[in-house]
């Protein structure tokens, strides 16, 4: 069949026009050609708990889950993402009417986004963002208005006044990350409390993005925004299974808000997916009533990668911004004389067999994100190990 030759208008949405092949499938593509060792998408390289696996499989051989789940979730994962809101930070949901099961996070963000805005609705959003908030926003027509979290004292802060400045009477939505992807940054109880107050006072929902919940380190701690006064009825709160239990693959993500809002997020869902991961919902149910110690053990484990990885990070030459969330790590390549992350990315594998990703990628104001890359430390000890000696050669 002749290929069409038609010009009277690009094939692309032109609101995806901006947005091409992600970095993460660049980069990965790269450490495949390569042979180099993978920090730059943030996937683990083992799975997670062997007792979640195999009651997946059981789910599997029992028949549960291998034809259409139904569309808000199973009633038993539901009820699970219910009882640990209720658990960990004292938020009572009902799970038929307040939970509403997706296909990992990113699908929730999506539907979020195409629910809650109109054409021309303003979004504010903490930058640098994961890249799917601005393709989501683009999709629904939004119009997205960053506010940059920057570096101070080691670690990358929130201006509370700019992002006051930044609301506008065309402001629709705030959308928050916290623990934050890509710095590490973990907001503080005083920072969300500022926030929550800017969205009763202006009237605004707020889209929070909380899948690192349980990866904060050190004296921070995690503070769901739904917690603070005038909050929960406004609200759309995000967590995913794939951060917490090693199990990416499996897609499991999830809304939690007021019912009115659930239906929103719902109606726009049921035209993605519809329905994903029947048999991994019943597998994930039984992974969030896991002890209180798989979460400190998983912490635990976390953190000594995290201090590895540093260590050897410094010992390179790069600056470290040392994450208080997350599994990834922010650094400065100005000290190796570096300038442009892009570049430096994509020379990084030749050089030394390891790939990271440019901080400037999750940025609109490109500039300010040039100088910073990211890795990832959510790899095996050993891996991080051999990386951290790999990246010692660019000290020489």
């Amino acid at each position: 069949m002749a290929a069409m030759t038609s010009t009277a208008r690009p094939l692309l949405n032109r609101r995806l026009a901006e947005f091409g092949t992600t970095i993460f499938a660049e980069m990965s593509a790269l450490a495949v050609a390569t042979g180099s060792i993978n920090l730059g998408q943030g996937f683990p390289d083992t799975d997670g708990p062997e007792e979640v696996r195999e009651a997946a499989v059981r789910a599997l051989r029992d028949g549960r889950g291998n034809q259409y789940p139904p569309g808000p979730g199973v009633p038993e994962l539901r009820t699970a993402i219910a009882a640990h809101q209720e658990r960990r930070y004292g938020l009572s949901y009902d799970p038929d009417t307040e939970v509403l099961v997706t296909a990992g996070a990113t699908e929730a963000i999506a539907a979020a986004l195409l629910a809650l805005l109109e054409p021309g609705d303003e979004v504010v959003a903490l930058e640098p963002y994961y890249d799917s908030y601005a393709a989501s926003i683009a999709l629904a027509g939004g119009r997205r208005v960053p506010v940059t979290l920057r570096p101070h004292e080691g670690s990358f802060r929130l201006d509370l006044d700019e992002l006051r400045a930044a609301v506008t009477d065309r402001t629709r939505l705030l959308l928050v990350n916290t623990p934050h992807n890509p710095t590490g940054t973990v907001l503080t109880r005083a920072e969300l409390a500022a926030i929550a107050d800017l969205a009763v006072e202006r009237d605004l929902l707020v889209v929070t993005d909380e899948v690192y919940e349980h990866l904060v380190f050190d004296d921070a701690e995690h503070f769901p925004l739904a917690t603070f006064p005038g909050m929960r009825e406004r609200t759309v709160t995000i967590g995913s299974a794939g951060k917490t239990y090693s199990f990416t693959g499996w897609k499991v993500g999830w809304v939690t808000s007021a019912p009115d809002l659930v239906a929103a997020v719902r109606s726009a869902k049921q035209f993605l997916t519809y329905v994903a991961s029947g048999p991994f919902q019943y597998a994930v149910a039984e992974a969030l009533r896991l002890p209180d110690s798989y979460f400190a053990d998983f912490r635990a484990d976390m953190l000594a990668k995290r201090d590895l990885l540093t260590g050897g990070l410094e010992r390179a030459g790069f600056k470290v911004f040392r994450p208080a969330g997350t599994y990834f790590i922010t650094t400065d390549i100005r000290p190796l004389g570096e300038s442009d992350g892009f570049t430096f990315c994509r020379a990084l594998p030749e050089r030394c067999g390891v790939v990271a990703i440019p901080n400037a990628v999750f940025y609109d104001h490109r500039e300010q994100g040039a100088p910073f890359v990211r890795f990832a430390f959510c790899k095996r000890t050993g891996v991080l190990e051999e990386a951290a000696s790999r990246l010692r050669t660019l000290a020489a």
